[in-house]
């Protein structure tokens, strides 16, 4: 007997549909074609004990499988579930009426024992898009699939469930999640609080003028002046996840497997914070099977690079492309994936090797030019993609314990949410532009255009201070952004003297001893 059963493969954050022909005719021998690397191949083994310990029997003959379409490699041992339903329905142990409405995955333990899996959402999206009633994966996974609208999504523990309710109708509980209220529940909340951080206000200034325009920021300075503290916190005020981004960040995550077990949908803005020992596979994504890097788990959020000068260089310049186009783009042989990839970056250095360099109490004890060189370790067109640098002074214990609490997070964020509004009315009409850190030079001479005492100012600044080319744009970025702070339509000439401000490393002065 033929019976056909559906399981699905996901390749980068997309889902495709796999159908599984089981033929159980007279003969002896097991095949198993269609592209199925090891972990497929072993099966055999897993699903045959899980049948017989479930009361079921093993068909005494022959056995041929075909997963089509054959030219998209099937990998890893999710595939035992539909392979296992398609066996006993083609062996006339359970009716076939019911085995094609669903989508089946799940590994399969010896006992009969269904394991979680990977990328139940993208599989749950496309089996509603493809008209299916429905998905049948592991409790664990359930809750994951469920935030896809009309939509069945059952959960099973083991084998024995899943036959018995395609042959009986009853034995699964379908999950039932209301997307709204889970996405609404903890939008809001955050685990790090900016009132926990004291003095350091004009950092936290740069921060939050980091989050109002995307921008990318670099902190410079001494071990223990608060740089990881408050990089931890950026990400507490960016303005909430839209239902849109957390549905696309829960699928990166649901693809690399990162969704905890009972999760639904993630609702917080990722912080990814990698140890500078890092390859770049493992930042931008890859491997044999390709799985989303750092910086595609760090999507509509935050990365952080702790200790930059330390990653190795080659690990450094991967990012450049991905800053840019944010998107990164994984090439095989035989096949390409695409990951998303926009994120703020956030990094974080010591001035110098002995991390002293600048302290108004501690001695630098670097030979000279070793601040130059420390710094050379980062490349200039990686820098050039860093908008505001800004120098982190350690506050005096003294000056720390009479410090009153500082400003929330949800009161900054109020604010960013407002100069975000502004972005999205001004780019509303502009592809892939949503905030100022994206303008492009047309969009600078059009929206980024200084007033005459602020073209003086920056002409002074760029003569003074010895700023490069490439500061120029750059400082116009963040000055529209801190006068969306202020709500003014025109940049202003204190909103170019603020942002002259950060641009630490370009100054010649910077590590001159």
């Amino acid at each position: 007997m033929l019976v056909k059963t559906f399981g699905s493969a996901v390749s980068g954050i997309e889902a495709f549909t796999i159908t599984i022909e089981v033929s159980v005719t007279q003969g002896m021998k097991f095949f198993l074609v269609g592209l199925p690397d090891n972990a497929v191949k072993e099966s055999q083994q897993r699903i045959e004990t899980a049948i017989k310990g479930n009361g079921w029997h093993w068909p005494g003959k022959k056995i041929v499988i075909n997963m089509a379409p054959a030219d998209i490699r099937k990998e890893g041992s999710a595939y035992d579930l539909p392979l296992a339903i398609g066996i006993l329905s083609a062996s006339e142990q359970i009716p076939s009426d019911n085995v094609h409405k669903y989508v089946m995955m799940g590994e399969l333990s010896l006992d009969g024992s269904l394991m979680p899996i990977k990328g139940t959402l993208p599989i749950a999206i496309k089996a509603k898009e493809e008209g299916y009633e429905g998905i049948i994966v592991p409790m664990m996974n359930a809750r994951e699939g469920a935030i896809v609208e009309g939509l069945k999504v059952y959960g099973a523990n083991n084998l024995g469930e899943v036959a018995r309710f395609l042959r009986d109708g009853e034995g699964l509980e379908q999950i039932y999640v209301d997307t709204k209220q889970e996405f609404e529940k903890t939008n809001n909340t955050v685990d790090f609080d900016f009132a926990d951080v004291k003095g350091q206000e004009t950092v936290k200034r740069a921060l939050e003028i980091a989050a109002a325009g995307g921008h990318n920021i670099l902190l410079i300075g001494a071990p223990g002046s608060g740089k990881s503290m408050m990089a931890k916190r950026v990400s507490s005020i960016l303005p909430p996840l839209t239902l849109e981004e957390a549905l696309e960040t829960t699928k990166i995550h649901s693809v690399a497997g990162k969704v905890n077990s009972g999760s639904s949908l993630i609702t917080r803005r990722p912080f990814r914070s990698p140890h500078h020992t890092i390859s770049d596979v493992a930042l931008v994504g890859g491997g044999s099977y390709p799985q989303p890097g750092e910086i595609s788990l760090s999507h509509n959020g935050v990365l952080f690079l702790d200790e930059l000068p330390e990653f190795k260089r080659t690990v450094l310049e991967v990012m450049r492309q991905p800053l840019e186009d944010r998107t990164i783009s994984i090439s095989r042989s035989r096949f390409t994936v695409d990951y998303p990839a926009s994120f703020m970056l956030v990094a974080s250095m010591n001035p110098c090797p002995c991390g002293y360099y600048g302290h108004p109490e501690k001695q630098c004890v670097c030979h000279p030019g070793a601040v130059r060189k420390y710094m050379g370790r980062i490349s200039g067109p990686l820098l050039d993609r860093i908008d505001l640098h800004i120098q982190v002074v350690p506050v005096p214990f003294a000056k720390m314990a009479d410090q009153p609490t500082g400003e929330s997070s949800i009161d900054i964020r109020k604010r960013v949410i407002a100069a975000r509004n502004i972005q999205n009315e001004r780019y509303k009409d502009i592809e892939g532009i949503h905030c100022n850190a994206q303008m492009t030079s047309k969009l600078l001479n059009k929206y980024a255009v200084p007033d005459e005492a602020g073209r003086k100012m920056l002409k002074m600044a760029m003569e003074k201070l010895g700023l490069s080319a490439r500061a120029y744009d750059r400082i116009l970025r963040v000055s529209r952004t801190i006068a969306d702070l202020d709500g003014a339509e025109n940049i202003l000439s204190k909103h170019i003297a603020e942002a002259i401000q950060y641009r630490t490393l370009d100054r010649d002065s910077w590590g001159t001893i």
